[in-house]
């Protein structure tokens, strides 16, 4: 839990960088990086510094998912995210979970990493949220298949 500041600057940062990530800033970002059904996360470090995170959250609802992977801007592009999900995708298959997750429509750079490492879309719904400027939210949902 000591790493939840530095984990906030750096989503901080990718949502200043434009990227669309979080699509709406949470009021409370630590409880954002931090919800109950959290069944394991990681966290990414390069030198010093907290560059990035993914965890995996069993949801009675939705099962296990891949939820909110994001990777500091100064750190994107060196496999930081590809890292992270790796080590989440091995850490469930070792253990025979099924995983899924979703991303919004507009997360040009995460759907080519899924689609690049095995991920397959399942379907695309609208989101029961809202953008900030009050538009709809397409999402898309993707499974891994062995």
């Amino acid at each position: 839990m000591s790493d939840l500041p530095a984990c906030v600057e750096a989503l901080a940062a990718v949502h200043a960088s434009g990227a669309g990530y979080p699509t709406r800033w949470p009021a409370d970002p630590v409880a954002w990086l931090t919800p109950a059904d959290i069944e394991q996360g990681w966290v990414a470090v390069l030198g010093e510094q907290v560059v990035g995170q993914v965890l995996l959250r069993d949801s009675p609802a939705h099962g296990h998912n891949i939820s909110r992977l994001f990777v500091s801007p100064a750190a994107q592009g060196a496999g930081v995210a590809a890292a992270l999900l790796d080590t989440a995708v091995t850490w469930a298959r070792d253990r025979d979970l099924p995983l899924m997750l979703d991303v919004t429509a507009h997360a040009g750079a995460a759907i080519r990493l899924y689609e690049r490492t095995g991920w397959r879309r399942t379907g695309t719904t609208v989101a029961a949220w809202i953008a900030p400027d009050g538009s709809p939210v397409d999402v898309h949902r993707y499974v891994l298949h062995p």
